[in-house]
């Protein structure tokens, strides 16, 4: 007898099939039991008729617990209410482990709760649509950059220096020096895309930053693409092609879990590239229209101000040409303005905030180094960082993707605590 998965059913119509699986809920009716079983590559119901199976084996799926293991023997049979298309006529069940007491029942429990039985909160429904989603973004782009002729880099995680100062990272020794676990591979890849021309990178991230919004974690993951000889605009091609190409992907190969979501596809649908730009100065104006007085040029947008930006569009929207005053120290200036710099934001609609970061960077060695002082950057923990300035330096770009606030924009989960298996929040290390 075949021992098969639950995604695999629809190619055993008829046939007699073995699955390994939990049981995810139960009712039972008269004569008739069924069973809602999960073996973590989807969700079938299986139907224990008592006349079929005998007395033992129908009291046994009567009792059975929620979240027991066990192997089910079964006929596959067409069923057009099931999201595969079939479900199981069961013959025979062999309890693997009978779990009793099994905390998170088919009721509301509180976020907190749910928090802390977080190695269990994963098994529910709606939890593993979204690490399927998840899952189908991070396939997605790995397709797309080896496509696209990208090598994959991997940074290191403990650091000497930050691209964007220490104020905000975790702070460890490293034997008898200072070191930090990386808020960014950025400067590393600057230095592989001079060696290998494009590289991406994907892989944690680490922020110190006390914030409870439903967009921050402590870690997260980041994608981290960086490219010689690719200036400011190019690089927006990149981006918008990039994003389209992996709400396209999950649009095709998780229809299921978006289902499963409640998620309007529409809104999935319209987003293909180009997408819509507006320089700062333009969103300041913009802004100052809508009645947000409080804010003045060289202020960063703050949540409300990008999800005003965003719901003037129903798509990603760039906002571009950032001042210098609120940027990092390696970004390019404007080849007209010394105010601002060649960089955007892509700000993701719905509400969902900046999903990615980027720039050009400056190659310029006596630009570099008057920028790294000027950020009281201590200059001989960066000095093989100006080498890719001194030897050989070439215009060059990149951009970061938020990994968990993509995953909440594309699966419409309000929260990026429900986005990552186990996610670190400032009051949160457990489980």
């Amino acid at each position: 007898m075949k021992t098969i998965m639950i995604h695999e059913m629809p190619d055993h119509v008829g046939e007699t099939v073995r699955i390994g699986a939990w049981i995810a809920n139960k009712r039972s009716s008269g004569k008739i039991a069924f069973l809602q079983l999960r073996d973590g590559s989807g969700f079938v119901q299986g139907v224990v008729v008592k006349e079929v199976v005998g007395e033992e084996i129908f009291a046994k799926a009567k009792s059975i617990h929620q979240e027991t293991s066990l192997y089910v023997t079964a006929e596959v049979t067409e069923d057009e209410r099931s999201s595969f298309g079939v479900e199981l006529q069961v013959k025979d069940i062999e309890i693997i482990h009978e779990a009793v007491d099994y905390p998170i029942t088919p009721k509301e429990h509180g976020t907190e709760f749910l928090m802390d039985h977080r190695h269990l909160w994963l098994r529910s429904r709606k939890q593993h649509a979204i690490m399927k989603i998840r899952d189908e973004i991070i396939r997605s782009t790995y397709e797309f950059f080896h496509i696209n002729g990208f090598v994959k880099i991997d940074p290191p995680i403990l650091t000497g220096s930050s691209p964007e100062g220490t104020s905000e990272l975790f702070h460890t020794k490293y034997f008898d020096e200072d070191a930090y676990l990386s808020q960014s591979g950025q400067l590393y890849l600057e230095a592989a895309a001079m060696a290998l021309g494009k590289v991406f990178s994907f892989g944690p991230t680490f922020r110190a930053e006390k914030s409870k919004t439903r967009r921050h974690l402590i870690e997260f993951w980041m994608i981290e693409p960086e490219m010689a000889f690719v200036q400011h605009a190019e690089s927006l091609e990149v981006q918008e092609q990039y994003v389209a190409h992996i709400v396209q992907s999950v649009l095709q190969n998780c229809p299921l879990e978006l289902e499963r979501l409640g998620r309007d596809l529409s809104k999935l649908e319209k987003i293909q590239a180009p997408f819509p730009r507006i320089t700062y100065d333009d969103a300041i104006k913009f802004l100052h229209e809508k009645g947000f007085d409080d804010i003045v040029w060289g202020d960063d947008f703050g949540a409300p101000h990008e999800t005003a930006i965003a719901e003037n569009y129903d798509m990603p929207v760039f906002i571009t040409h950032y001042p210098t005053g609120i940027k990092p120290f390696y970004m390019q200036p404007h080849p007209d303005r010394d105010d601002v710099v060649l960089c955007a934001d892509l700000i993701a609609p719905e509400g969902y905030g900046e999903i990615i970061g980027g720039s050009e960077r400056i190659y310029d060695y006596e630009m570099m180094k008057q920028r790294i002082q000027e950020h009281n950057l201590d200059e001989s923990a960066y000095e093989w960082y100006l080498d890719i300035c001194k030897f050989g330096a070439v215009p060059h770009s990149g951009f970061g993707l938020g990994l968990e606030r993509t995953v909440a924009w594309i699966s419409g989960v309000e929260h990026v605590r429900e986005t990552i298996p186990f996610p670190r929040l400032l009051n949160r290390l457990y489980p």
